[in-house]
């Protein structure tokens, strides 16, 4: 078999799979892509004074503000996860999800960590395919109100999801482990970022990405009293985000800015 018939009976494959679980994968997608901001909205709850406590610590900002910050995320994430999986005001629940990111980024001194933000604004690229999923089932904001290029800003939500989805990869390549697997890792980033072959591209990542999230951030083996459980908490829920993102991607497709819709054209 040459490789152009091994491509395409993969294709197939890949299709196959998006026939049968068409009806429940946005679901699963979207649950796994929120599934980190409801856990941490969960952890606020169960370790506020812990969390309050370390705001107050690093930023001197008082108990009032430090109380404010934790209430703020706590509502924040859990309301907007509730939004999102009950497909009520999405757009405004991405929008609070974005601005729960952003405040992370500065409160936790994520934004001189070059790891934890790039896992951020891999987030951030899910968040982007939500809203372009929201758009296209027509729930707009201003819904009813025509334009002349509805659909651009929806291609290029994807097309920026796409890319900043790819970030979380770039977090996890250990370049002085296995090679081919880097290589083989690197080459599927690429296609997913440029929208090439992109939900058998997309696919191979969520599988791949499930094997490693299960292997290497496996919490559930690190007594709770351990810091080291928290840390593989945060890792397998931020991990399982990402995955969610690419089963979107999977489900939606790559978008009108991509390779495989210019091949159309061609």
């Amino acid at each position: 078999m040459g490789q152009e018939d091994f491509m395409n009976k993969a294709e197939d494959v890949a299709d196959q799979f998006l026939r049968v679980t068409k009806q429940y994968l946005p679901h699963l997608a979207r649950l796994c892509l929120i599934s980190t901001f409801l856990e941490d909205g969960i952890r606020m709850w169960f370790q506020w004074n812990e969390q309050r406590d370390y705001i107050e610590a690093t930023w001197s900002c008082g108990y009032f503000l430090a109380t404010c910050f934790v209430l703020l995320n706590l509502i924040g994430q859990l309301g907007g996860c509730v939004l999102i999986l009950s497909r009520n005001f999405v757009q405004y629940a991405c929008f609070g999800l974005f601005g729960i990111i952003a405040l992370q980024t500065i409160a936790y001194s994520i934004l001189w960590d070059l790891k934890f933000l790039m896992r951020n604004l891999a987030l951030g690229g899910g968040l982007l395919l939500l809203l372009a999923e929201s758009r296209s089932e027509g729930k707009s904001m201003f819904a009813g109100v025509p334009s002349m290029g509805e659909s651009s800003p929806k291609q290029y939500m994807q097309l920026g999801g796409r890319v900043l989805l790819v970030l979380m990869f770039m977090t996890l390549l250990h370049f002085d482990s296995n090679f081919f697997s880097n290589i083989v890792g690197t080459a599927l980033i690429i296609l997913v970022a440029i929208g090439f072959k992109t939900k058998l591209a997309a696919l191979t990542l969520v599988v791949w990405l499930m094997a490693i999230n299960v292997y290497f951030n496996a919490f559930w083996t690190i007594p709770a009293y351990k810091p080291m459980h928290d840390f593989l908490k945060y890792d397998f829920f931020q991990t399982t985000s990402v995955i969610g993102g690419l089963l979107l991607v999977v489900a939606l497709g790559p978008g009108g800015v991509s390779m495989d819709e210019k091949k159309k054209e061609w």
